[in-house]
Order: C-alpha cells, then structure tokens, then sequence
C-alpha cells in the first residue's frame, strides 16, 4: 500500500521501480537482437550506484559479444569439464547437502523448468544439455563475468550481490531481460585465460543480457516467492 502523502510524480516513480524489480526473472532463451554498447554502460553505471562498505565498490565486470562471446562460449564447452566433474574450489556456492526448506524450494523450479522443456527425470543427457546452454549465456547477445578481488571479505561480497541485483533492475528498466549464471564460477581458469582476468580476481558469475524469446517454453516459467509472513518478523507496532 502505497503511502497517502505520496505525490503523482513519486507514485508513479514507485510503481515503475516496482514493476521493474517484480518482472525480473530468470530468462533462459533469448532472441539475437543485438544489444548497442551504449545501453550497456548505462545499465552498469546506473547499477555502480549499488552501496557498498566505505563505498569500495568492489565490482568489476567483462562485457563480452559477438565472436569474443562466441570463443568465450566454445572454451568451456570444449574443456570436457562435465556438470558431476565440476569443483567449486574458489568459493562454494551451494551446501554439500540440502535441506528444508530449501531442498523443496530447489527441487520444486528444477522440475517446472524441465516440465516445461519436456525433460524427464531420468534424462540425464538431457539435463546435461539444458546445463551447457548456461556457457552460451542461454544464446543472449552479450555476456557479462563478475569478479572480485580476492583479497576482500564476506561484507564486500555483501555489497556485490545489491550491485548484481541493481544490474538487472536497470535492465528491466531499459526492457532488457536477464539470468545471472554461477554456472560460470567453476570454469574460472577456462574464463581467466580467455579474458585475460588476473589470479587477484576470484570470478563470482556470469549474467546473460538480452531480449528474452517471447516463443520460449522456458521462459514462461515463474517461479514463487514466500509470502513476508514467513520470512519476516515485526516488531513494535501497535495492531
């Protein structure tokens, strides 16, 4: 609800802000259109407005398209690494062992994703295959790796993931369309060498940037959220 004191003009900044950050979803199909460079900048440095501890500011981002995507993409498809061989050995994004109520949660999109591909659950290859389309950023136009310094804490990882969140925000604002990919993380030595990217830098994921295909069965996936009731706890108001 929004605040009656409000004015037109913030009203209407509000519900565009909402919209924005409502109708961000994971895309996982996009069409070729190209993206020019210039809405590219833009994004990121609208996004680079993202706070950070002592405004550190500890992102940095390669922007790939065109044949550099391209290569970037046969590198890793080629490396023989398979998704069971993976080793998450710079940061471990997910427990070794799952549990509620994220194990429902988790299990509950993979299989609305693969229904909606008509994947069985027992077709490995399959599966394997719909995996590998992360490493060609799902066929969007451009391609972005995040890194960090290495050198830096938890409370700058904090920071990176409100600048991640902001990048795909602004791009919802520019009818842009986005899936950020930790995919990408195990392949680092693969991406290190291909961007040129120091050992100082730990790389913390890849984001596919584009128009999402409207034809796509995947991408009319639409995933839940839990309602404020059960995450969140108030405190101090008179009811």
């Amino acid at each position: 609800m929004l605040s009656p004191d409000m004015t037109k003009h913030e009203t209407e900044v509000t519900d565009i802000v909402d919209e924005a950050i409502v109708s961000r979803r994971s895309v996982r199909a996009f069409l070729p259109t190209p993206v020019p460079d210039e809405t590219v900048k833009d994004i990121l440095r609208v996004a680079s407005r993202a706070p950070s501890g002592t405004n550190m500011q500890p992102w940095k981002v390669y922007v790939v398209t065109g044949e550099r995507k391209a290569a970037l993409s046969r590198a890793i498809l080629d490396s023989g690494i398979r998704p069971e061989k993976i080793e998450w050995d710079e940061y471990r994004y997910y427990p070794d062992q799952f549990f509620e109520p994220y194990l429902t949660r988790r299990r509950t999109v993979g299989f609305a994703l693969y229904s909606l591909l008509g994947i069985g659950r027992r077709e490995v290859e399959r599966m394997r295959a719909q995996h590998d389309r992360n490493f060609t950023f799902f066929d969007a136009p451009v391609g972005m790796i995040f890194t960090i310094d290495r050198r830096l804490e938890i409370g700058s990882w904090l920071d990176y993931g409100m600048f991640l969140g902001n990048v795909m925000t602004a791009a919802r604002a520019q009818g842009l369309d986005t899936c950020p990919q930790a995919a990408f993380a195990p392949h680092h030595r693969t991406i290190r060498a291909m961007l040129d990217i120091p050992d100082t830098e730990v790389v913390v994921c890849g984001m596919a940037l584009g128009h999402a295909d409207p034809t796509a069965p995947e991408n009319s996936l639409v995933t839940e959220r839990a309602p404020a009731a059960e995450v969140c706890r108030f405190q101090g108001w008179d009811r």
